[in-house]
């Protein structure tokens, strides 16, 4: 019972963090589509990674054992990692606005992958990285997600361990 409760927890936990990815990319798409702020090749890969994170929390939440959950967890984990890298760079690279995100060759890239085809208002490169755009409560856009990354890396391993723990 106590477990069932437990891997409860999780699960409303996984869809609450696959929501706030889909609404962190419904908010990159307004600013995208009504501000008018072109992304960059890093920005669509951080919407990928958001995506991934998103995809994978929802398949966990539908999971009914502990192992196939925490499977789903540990690939969220490493989504949020590689979001962590991207958006890592992205703010890097704002603070130093010399260097490039390597659009040259970032953009064929990015561009070339699956949904850039099938909905590219949303995953094709249109912008730089280096572009500095209005700060939203102080931070930039890449800081916010970086923020966001950092702590899906940090809370769901934690989420993991806080229910798993009486398991022993």
């Amino acid at each position: 019972m106590i477990d069932e409760l437990r891997l409860g927890r999780e699960r409303r936990f996984l869809v609450l963090l696959g929501i706030i990815c889909l609404a962190l990319i419904g908010g990159a798409l307004y600013m995208q589509v009504v501000l008018g702020e072109a992304p960059c090749p890093l920005c669509i890969l951080q919407r990928y990674a958001l995506l991934l994170i998103a995809i994978f929390a929802f398949i966990g939440a539908a999971m009914r054992t502990t192992r196939s959950v925490t499977v789903f967890e540990a690939l969220v984990t490493l989504s949020a990692l590689g979001g962590v890298a991207a958006a890592g760079y992205h703010v890097y690279i704002q603070f130093f606005p010399k260097v490039s995100c390597g659009i040259d060759v970032l953009q064929p890239i990015v561009d070339g992958l699956p949904l850039a085809s099938v909905f590219p208002l949303g995953f094709q490169v249109d912008g730089f990285c280096e572009t500095p755009y209005p700060p939203v409560l102080g931070l930039s856009l890449a800081q916010w997600a970086l923020v966001a990354f950092v702590l899906t890396v940090i809370l769901v391993p934690l989420g993991i361990y806080r229910n798993r723990q009486g398991n022993a």
